[in-house]
């Protein structure tokens, strides 16, 4: 048995007496929402992504041998395989929620995550619903601990945060204690991970990323429960995950801990109008705003756009690349491409990247004359906002600014607008309207009634 002379709460204890305190009952309306529309994104998500080439690779991984779903697909597989098929599908086409602040898409782990494990081991919907509280309120707020510092050290935050806050979730889905709540946290610690380099080429690793800590949570949470011991000083120690993943052990781990379920940071979880990266969601805006205005492309002469110095990395450099994508996936990871693709097209949504549309030569040519400028005035991560100032032929300046994430706190979707996203996105993985709407209906009854996904499954 571990032992330890600290004379104080770690932060993993502080996080797990609060999360075990969550009773559904106390939830505010809008916690309750957001985890109904977390679910049903999700779901859509899975059956638009049920024949991609990289979905299928996943299934030819796993095998069907257990008792949980994998959304669209016919077959049923072990919980930690559910949960890895379940969140590559959520997060695969980069059309999930974020949070403003992290950056994170807490939705793509933590729903994969919990459905299994509930499916699996039986669990109520009041149990369901704390669950995937606490895990997205988790993963919301590891973001702020120490804002930038994991994404600078080359790895994905919602891989990492995203594997601890889905071992917390089914830790509290399966009403563990406080002590193997903490061993949870303290064991997925060493199973989180998940490098940023398919930037590089536009590979397929950070669609695995979602999955993975998917699963990493419910086997965490698994070994908890029979006894295994992780640290308690998982967060804060000299060599724990803060060290590890974002090159410090400082961060204001208040963020974390302080008003944990009586104050929800996931009432403000955004979902997205558009199919790519977050932070580019509102340079797309201004760009279809220009194209609005009745500018033809070929009087543009460039565009400069006042971006921050934190995204740079990931969207607009190196630069020549994202002007000129090596294909579909890595366009939406490219600040110029997608503008051009709004500008062109009016939408950037699950059809704009195609291998075709990849090479649309009206789009590389607009998309090689938009750069950047830093502005050290940006506040992201705080917020994420958009600008572009565009020169044209004839000398004259435009400019259009986006002050706020569409869909994001200043400007959430609503109930209609998530559920035609969700009719959009099941339609183009090929379900029938009337199938979809029955899933629609039983979705809407997970907190209410013993969960039964059969609808989901084919």
């Amino acid at each position: 048995m571990a032992s330890s002379s600290l004379a104080h709460d770690t932060i993993a204890e502080q996080l797990a007496h609060a999360a075990h305190r969550v009773r559904a009952a106390g939830l505010p309306p809008a916690v309750r929402r957001v985890a109904a529309d977390l679910i049903l994104d999700v779901a859509g998500l899975c059956v638009a992504a049920r024949h991609t080439d990289y979905i299928k690779a996943v299934m030819q991984s796993v095998e069907p041998d257990g008792r949980c779903t994998a959304i669209g697909h016919p077959g049923r597989y072990t919980a930690v395989d559910a949960a890895l098929i379940n969140g590559i599908a959520a997060h695969g086409e980069d059309y999930d929620d974020t949070f403003e602040g992290g950056p994170v898409h807490a939705g793509a782990v933590i729903v994969p995550a919990v459905l299994a494990a509930a499916e699996r081991y039986g669990a109520s919907g009041d149990a369901i619903l704390c669950g995937i509280a606490v895990g997205t309120e988790t993963m919301c707020r590891l973001g702020l601990v120490a804002p930038m510092r994991v994404h600078k050290a080359g790895f994905h935050p919602t891989s990492v945060f995203g594997a601890m806050g889905s071992a917390i979730a089914v830790a509290v889905m399966l009403g563990l204690d406080e002590k193997a709540i903490v061993d949870a946290m303290g064991i997925v610690g060493s199973m989180a991970g998940g490098i940023i380099e398919y930037l590089a080429e536009g590979a397929w690793t950070k669609r695995l990323h979602a999955g993975w800590a998917a699963q990493s949570g419910i086997r965490a949470a698994l070994l908890a429960r029979g006894g295994f011991v992780g640290p308690r000083t998982v967060f804060e120690g000299t060599h724990g995950f803060f060290f590890g993943f974002a090159n410090t052990s400082e961060g204001d781990f208040m963020k974390l801990t302080e008003s944990f379920g009586t104050e929800w940071l996931m009432e403000t979880v955004a979902f997205k109008p558009y199919a790519c990266g977050t932070m580019i969601h509102p340079y797309i805006d201004c760009a279809i705003r220009l194209a609005a205005r009745g500018i033809p492309a070929d009087r543009i002469v460039e565009i400069e756009c006042d971006t921050a110095e934190g995204i740079v990395h990931r969207l607009w450099e190196p630069l020549a690349g994202k002007q000129a994508p090596p294909n579909a996936y890595a366009a939406k990871f490219s600040t110029p491409f997608c503008m051009a693709l709004g500008f062109v097209h009016g939408d950037v949504g699950l059809g704009a990247f195609t291998e075709d549309a990849a090479q649309d030569s009206r789009v590389r040519s607009l998309a090689a004359k938009i750069h950047y400028r830093i502005d050290p005035a940006n506040p992201y991560p705080r917020a994420f906002t958009g600008h572009l100032r565009a020169t044209l032929t004839d000398g004259s300046v435009i400019e259009e600014r986006q002050p706020h994430f569409r869909g994001g706190a200043q400007e959430p979707l609503g109930a209609q607008e998530i559920a035609a996203k969700y009719a959009a996105n099941a339609a183009y993985g090929g379900w029938p309207a009337a199938r979809t709407k029955a899933a629609r209906e039983m979705l809407s009854h997970v907190f209410e009634a013993p969960l039964d996904l059969q609808g989901l499954r084919g």
